[in-house]
């Protein structure tokens, strides 16, 4: 398939001051263009979650090609393949639990503004805004070059790779990845997000709490309505929502630890259809995040009780749907420590910077309720770059060098971690 290669450390992918060790691994060039045509092919036809046929079927031909065995997940999309013999419940042939790469592979229900994009979305509505092309692209090359080092002898420990749905759709397709066996056998789990605040050539590390919880919630108020010219024999539910869409994130933040960063955001409002008419009905939707697990634990009794007692005080009716979304995602400290050894000895310490805690949800924590794992930023930020396209929206891209970190610190992690469980 390819020859590999061993890292160079003058090459042209070392940062400035940076002293990158000599291990196998690396991305030859040949297979680094092959992936960045994979990624725009996907780019150009992102799929919905729990409709990634498209994807998946790319995904596992290429796979197949190199002579690997994908298995589609029951459900029907997304996919798992282990490189080397994995034994069941208890890890790999010798018992020792593997080491897990997972890629998310759904897209966005946003359009694509990229108009000058050569490989702009040709799906209308639909965008890879979030960067999972690039974690799919970089799970793949590095189950490629992985399994190259596996016919050559020099893969120490199986490896498997995680393909997964919907991680855009709340509570998230990690649940289904799992119920499907995606962690049988596995002893530790990483992952990359994009990160376009950080520039290609590095990874933004944490330990502990690297997002936040998120959870989806819904609310319908009703009551009589009548004529605005007599709001008093009415139940005036334009008011009523309007002071839920303010106080209720007031009256939340006041019954928690402000530390535990418990925030209630609204993303929709409807009522009404006439200027002189109070309506019946009015709904509400938004999202609910807390940086702090236990308080995530506390949160729907907490936002309950908040909108119900000020839409009593409105006399409007009200029915919540509080839908329990994603906790946040953990970085195990010896992971996350997996992870900055391997990208120090692709990139040296210039290759590292720390990261914070964001608000953004992430269903990588359903696999860390499991079993072990850690999440890195990857930067694809131009450098130099000043403008910063953010996540979700329909301009953002990334810059393509940043699959080659992505692979090359994968397979790194994969023989530092064999490493380290030999010793």
């Amino acid at each position: 398939m390819f020859r590999e290669s061993e890292a160079d450390p003058s090459g042209e992918d070392a940062l400035p001051g940076a002293q990158p060790v000599a291990l196998p691994g690396t991305l030859p060039e040949a297979l680094r263009a092959e992936l960045v045509a994979f990624r725009r092919d996907l780019h150009m036809h992102p799929e919905l979650g729990n409709q990634e046929f498209r994807t998946t079927a790319a995904i596992k031909a290429r796979l197949e090609r190199a002579g690997l065995k994908p298995r589609v997940l029951a459900i029907g999309t997304g996919l798992i393949c282990d490189i080397g013999a994995v034994g069941g419940q208890d890890g790999g042939a010798d018992g020792v639990p593997v080491l897990a790469m997972r890629a998310d592979i759904d897209a966005l229900p946003i359009p694509d503004t990229k108009i000058e994009s050569a490989y702009r979305s040709t799906v209308p509505g639909r965008a890879h805004a979030c960067g999972h092309d690039v974690h799919t692209t970089v799970v793949l090359g590095a189950g490629l070059v992985l399994a190259e080092l596996h016919r050559q002898g020099r893969l120490p420990r199986p490896v498997r790779l995680i393909f997964q749905p919907a991680e855009e759709v709340l509570p998230g397709g990690a649940a289904d990845a799992i119920e499907c066996g995606a962690l049988d056998g596995v002893g530790r789990i990483i992952a990359v997000h994009c990160d376009p605040r950080v520039d290609a050539g590095r990874v933004g590390l944490r330990a502990g709490a690297i997002t936040s919880a998120c959870d989806r919630l819904e609310i319908s108020l009703d009551g009589p309505g009548g004529h605005t010219a007599r709001p008093h024999l009415t139940t005036d539910l334009v008011t009523a929502a309007a002071r839920v869409v303010t106080d209720v994130p007031a009256l939340v933040g006041r019954r928690v630890d402000t530390r535990a960063g418990l925030a209630v955001t609204w993303g929709r409002i409807e009522s009404g259809h006439a200027p002189n008419v109070i309506p019946q009905h009015a709904e509400l939707s938004g999202t609910v995040r807390c940086l702090d697990l236990e308080a995530w634990r506390q949160a729907p009794d907490i936002v309950v009780a908040a909108i119900d007692e000020v839409a009593n005080l409105h006399r409007a009716k009200s029915e919540i749907n509080y839908v329990r979304g994603v906790p946040p995602v953990v970085n195990d400290a010896d992971v996350t420590g997996l992870l900055r050894d391997a990208m120090v000895a692709r990139r040296g310490e210039a290759g590292v910077e720390g990261t914070e805690q964001s608000l953004g949800g992430e269903d990588f924590s359903w696999y860390l309720e499991r079993v072990p794992g850690a999440m890195a930023r990857l930067g694809v930020r131009t450098p130099g770059e000043r403008t910063v396209r953010d996540l979700h929206q329909g301009d953002f891209d990334a810059d393509e060098s940043a699959i080659t970190v992505g692979v090359e610190l994968f397979t790194a992690a994969a023989l530092l971690d064999a490493a380290t469980r030999d010793e």
